[in-house]
C-alpha cells in the first residue's frame, strides 16, 4: 500500500469509525464510507465542492462530462442538472445501481449514465470535461491518457495533485463555504496545446520549449535574441519577452501572434 493510500485511509476516522460492512444488492444498498474499492476507498465529495469544480470547469449544456469514480454519482447528477451529458465510471456495481436510483430520483436519467467499468481501460477520449476523487499515484498513471485529449479540455480533481504537472487553478473551501471535512480543495488542469518547435512570425523566430503547460525558450530579432517565459491554455498562448506581452495560437503550423 503507497503511503498516500495510508494516509488517506487514516484520515477517514474524520468521517467514520464503523467497519465497512458488505451490503446486500437491494434498492436499500447505502454505502459506507471508507468502503474498499478496487482503486481507493470511497469517500463523498462535499456538494459544496462538487458545485466548485464544475463551476472552475465552467461546465454548460455543450459539455460532455465524464466522473472517474464516479461513487454515488453526486457529481454527474449536478453536472446533468446543469444541462451537460454526464457520465459516472464505477466499479463497483453496487454503486452503479445506486447512482442510477439516485439520478433517477433527482429527474435527470435523459442526461446521467453510469457504467460499471475499469477507470484504466475506459475511452474518456470524447469527454470535454474530467472530474475524479482519486489518490495520486492513481492520478500520475492516468496523467499521460489525460494529456492526450483534445486542447482545451478541462481536467478536475477533489484535493489530489497529478505530480510535477501543476494546476492551472487552485480553489479552498471552508466551512462557512459548505465544506466541513477534510476534502475541500479543487484543483483545475487545461489540457495544453502542443506547441513545443520553432516558428516565423513577423515579431520574429519563436522557439518554445513546453514543460505541461509552462513555455519556455527564445524570440530572435534581426536586433537581439530574448528569453521566453509563459503559458499555454488550451491552444492560447502568452508569453513575455524583451519586457513585452505577447498572445496568439497556432493555425496549423503557423503561430499567429500580437503584442
Amino acid at each position: 500500500m503507497s503511503v498516500a493510500r495510508v494516509v488517506f485511509v487514516s484520515l477517514l476516522s474524520v468521517f467514520t469509525a464503523a467497519a465497512c460492512a458488505q451490503q446486500p444488492a437491494t434498492s436499500t444498498y447505502e454505502p459506507t464510507v471508507g468502503q474498499e474499492g478496487k482503486d481507493v476507498v470511497w469517500v463523498p465529495t462535499p456538494q459544496a465542492l462538487v458545485d466548485k469544480m464544475l463551476d472552475m470547469a465552467k461546465v454548460t449544456a455543450n459539455d460532455f462530462v465524464m466522473d472517474l469514480g464516479s461513487g454515488d454519482g453526486r457529481t454527474v447528477i449536478t453536472a446533468a442538472k446543469r444541462g451537460a451529458r454526464a457520465v459516472g465510471v464505477e466499479y463497483n456495481p453496487q454503486m452503479v445501481e445506486l447512482s442510477k436510483r439516485n439520478a433517477q430520483k433527482e429527474g435527470v436519467t435523459d442526461r446521467a449514465e453510469f457504467m460499471k467499468a475499469d477507470l484504466f481501460e475506459t475511452d474518456f477520449s470524447k469527454a470535454t470535461v474530467i472530474t475524479m476523487f482519486l489518490l495520486p499515484d492513481i492520478n500520475l498513471k492516468l496523467r499521460p491518457k489525460l494529456l492526450q485529449l483534445k486542447p482545451g479540455t478541462r481536467v478536475v480533481s477533489n484535493s489530489f495533485t497529478m505530480g510535477d504537472w501543476q494546476p492551472d487553478e487552485t480553489a479552498e473551501l471552508n466551512s462557512a463555504q459548505g465544506c466541513t471535512n477534510s476534502w475541500c480543495t479543487a484543483l483545475l488542469w487545461i489540457i495544453p496545446a502542443r506547441v513545443a518547435g520553432t516558428y516565423k512570425t513577423a515579431q520574429g523566430e519563436v522557439t518554445f520549449k513546453q514543460q505541461f503547460q509552462m513555455l519556455s525558450g527564445t524570440m530572435r530579432t534581426a536586433e537581439r535574441t530574448v528569453p521566453i517565459e509563459g503559458k499555454v491554455r488550451g491552444e492560447d498562448i502568452s508569453f513575455k519577452a524583451g519586457g513585452k506581452e505577447y498572445r496568439g495560437r497556432l493555425n496549423g503550423k503557423q503561430l499567429e501572434l500580437t503584442s
